[in-house]
C-alpha cells in the first residue's frame, strides 16, 4: 500500500461516539435520582409506617380504656388525639404519594436515557461495521491498483528486456555477416 486510506466518515464516527459518550453519562445520572428517589420514598414510607403503628396503638390504648371503664374525659382526650394522629397519618401518606410520582416519573426518565442510549449504541455500530466494510473494499481496490500497476511495470520491463534483446540478436546476427 502506498499510504492508508482515511475514512471519509471519520468526523461522523467521533460524533457519534461523543454522543454515545454522552448518553452513558445520562444515563448514569438519571439512574443516581432515581436511586435518591426510591431512598426518599423508602424514608417517607418508614415514617408513615411509624405514624400508623403509633396510631394502632393508641386504638388499642383506647379501647383498653374503654373496656376497662374509664370516664368520658379521657376518652374525648384519646379521640381528639387520634384525630391528630389522622391528620399525621394523611399528611404522610400524601408525602409518600407525592415521592411515588417522583420516583415514577425519574423511573420514565430512566427509561428514555436507556432507549436513547439503545438507539445511540446502534448508530455507533452501524457506523462501526460500515467503516470495517469500507476499509475492505478499500483495501481490495488498493490491492486491485497496486496489482494493475505492477502488472504494466511488469509490461514496460518484460518489453524493454524484448527490446534489448532484439537489439542483441540484430548485433550478433551483423558482426556473424561481416566479413571478417
Amino acid at each position: 500500500m502506498s499510504r492508508p486510506l482515511n475514512y471519509p466518515l471519520e468526523q461522523m464516527l467521533t460524533i457519534k461516539k461523543n454522543r454515545f459518550d454522552a448518553a452513558v453519562k445520562t444515563l448514569e445520572e438519571k439512574k443516581a435520582i432515581l436511586e435518591k428517589a426510591y431512598e426518599k420514598l423508602y424514608d417517607l414510607t418508614q415514617e408513615r409506617d411509624q405514624v400508623l403503628q403509633h396510631k394502632n396503638a393508641k386504638l388499642e390504648q383506647l379501647r383498653q380504656e374503654l373496656d376497662a371503664g374509664t370516664t368520658t374525659d379521657v376518652i374525648q382526650r384519646g379521640k381528639i388525639y387520634l384525630k391528630i394522629v389522622d391528620e399525621k397519618l394523611t399528611e404522610k401518606e400524601k408525602k409518600v404519594f407525592d415521592q411515588q410520582k417522583q420516583v415514577d416519573a425519574a423511573q420514565k426518565q430512566v427509561d428514555i436515557a436507556t432507549d436513547d442510549l439503545l438507539q445511540k449504541k446502534k448508530d455507533l455500530e452501524k457506523l462501526e461495521l460500515h467503516k470495517k466494510e469500507w476499509e475492505k473494499e478499500a483495501d481490495y481496490w488498493v490491492r486491485q491498483k497496486e496489482g494493475v500497476e505492477q502488472d504494466e511495470q511488469g509490461s514496460a520491463t518484460h518489453f524493454l528486456h524484448k527490446k534489448e534483446r532484439e537489439a542483441r540478436k540484430k548485433d550478433r546476427e551483423k558482426k556473424e555477416n561481416e566479413p571478417s
